[in-house]
């Protein structure tokens, strides 16, 4: 093979352009946006989370039901392999106290600048705003034709012609960063099945009967204000559940927060198939609900309800009031009832925030579209990687090392195709 064209410059897109390169093919990367990686050093400005430290048979099962499509890659490189990759371009890593793992510096930029500057050393060539709008020409022999992209310097598009392809476009989030998820028409307009794309890692609006969203009291005092030390639980239709303890934060419409991004797609899917779903908030997970109603129960004199919770409890701020928000003065008035709302508040969520705020997206091109090289059944030597796949995982590593090992795996794909009979 002499030629191969990437388009996305993210963390998938490069390491198939580095895989390629060293092998010696003639690279072309091609991206809609005036730099590469947006997206990437965006996630690294609160420290950017590479991978996890946890085992790799309890690493496997953060992607649900694509376990097995996912490990398959990761075995070839997971976490270990991408801490090495790092290393070996001058950035150590450590793992925090959640066994999360970070460079030093906990900082994007370096890490993107040396993978650059090697990539370049290798002769990769890059190509800025270069957005893909499809293909011209093709055969009936499953040749695709030319890629072709719109470019702001020419009325006309750019038609380039390569020995092998890897799409590497992202999802539908952040669209100003580059990923609008535009690629899901031009792919299924050439017969590929495209699962429609989601939000994951997302936020939610609430709602109770007869308003949406927050009293105006509510939203105006805590908007952005976090629930710390807390646990929520839910339990979907289908029996499945999720409990866990951790922290969010109240939004102007909802909830969004690592706590909430972990039941994401739960309760996402279960809005779709009934409209709605309520998760339950424990207020205060360290306490047992006996202590939690004897605390309550506890005589207080000419103490407002405020000052008792505070007293008795430790509860104030916002733990207070999302108590006087959600109940009515039957519920607060009633020590039992109000001890059961403390250990267990109903939280009903009405929609997903829109997909281009999330943090990442569901859907997209299905592992049954592909071979186990990423290669489209329908596209003969076109390859596919990173969060286009259809594929969801946790905030916490999982999405950026699977990202960097499909796009691995994308690279020696296109290797393969290549030393075919196509070379």
């Amino acid at each position: 093979m002499k030629k191969a064209v990437v388009v996305g410059g993210g963390p998938a897109g490069l390491m198939a352009a580095e895989v390629l390169a060293g092998a010696g093919v003639e690279v072309h990367v091609y991206d809609s946006m005036p730099s590469v990686g947006r997206k990437f050093l965006l996630a690294g400005k609160g420290g950017l989370n590479l991978t996890h430290s946890e085992p790799p048979e309890l690493f496997a099962t953060r992607y649900a039901a694509r376990q097995p499509q996912i490990e398959p890659l990761l075995k070839t490189f997971g976490p270990a392999e991408l801490r090495d990759w790092a290393r070996a371009l001058g950035v150590d890593t450590f793992v925090g106290t959640s066994g999360r793992v970070f460079p030093k510096d906990l900082k994007a930029a370096p890490l993107l600048r040396a993978w650059l500057h090697r990539l370049r050393a290798t002769g990769v060539q890059f190509h800025m705003r270069h957005r893909w709008i499809g293909w011209t020409g093709g055969s009936e022999q499953g040749d695709p034709g030319a890629l072709t992209f719109a470019t702001p310097q020419d009325p006309n598009p750019v038609s380039v012609k390569a020995d092998a392809v890897v799409l590497a476009l992202g999802g539908a989030s952040w669209a100003r960063l580059g990923s609008d998820g535009a690629w899901a028409g031009l792919l299924g307009a050439r017969g590929v099945n495209i699962a429609p794309l989601q939000p994951a890692n997302c936020g939610f609006d609430v709602g109770s009967a007869g308003r949406a969203g927050w009293t105006e009291h509510f939203k105006t005092r805590f908007a952005g204000q976090p629930f710390k030390s807390v646990a929520i639980a839910f339990t979907d239709s289908q029996g499945r559940s999720f409990s866990r303890r951790g922290e969010f934060v109240a939004t102007a419409t909802g909830v969004e927060g690592s706590l909430v991004y972990a039941a994401s797609s739960l309760l996402r899917d279960e809005i779709a198939a009934h409209g709605s779903a309520t998760f339950h908030l424990d207020l205060l997970p360290d306490k047992t609900p006996e202590r939690v109603l004897a605390e309550v129960a506890h005589p207080r004199g000419s103490r407002t309800l405020s000052s008792h919770l505070k007293s008795r409890l430790g509860l104030d701020g916002i733990k207070a009031s999302i108590l006087h928000e959600l109940l009515d003065k039957e519920d607060l008035a009633q020590p039992a009832r109000l001890a059961a709302a403390i250990k267990a508040l109903p939280i009903r969520l009405v929609a997903p925030r829109p997909i281009d705020e999330a943090i990442s997206t569901a859907g997209g091109v299905p592992f049954e579209a592909m071979d186990e090289h990423l290669m489209l059944a329908q596209l003969p030597g076109v390859f596919c990687a990173g969060e286009m796949l259809d594929w969801e995982a946790p905030t916490g590593g999982y999405l950026m090392t699977a990202c960097f090992a499909s796009g691995r795996r994308a690279g020696e794909g296109a290797l393969r195709w290549g030393g075919s009979e196509k070379v």
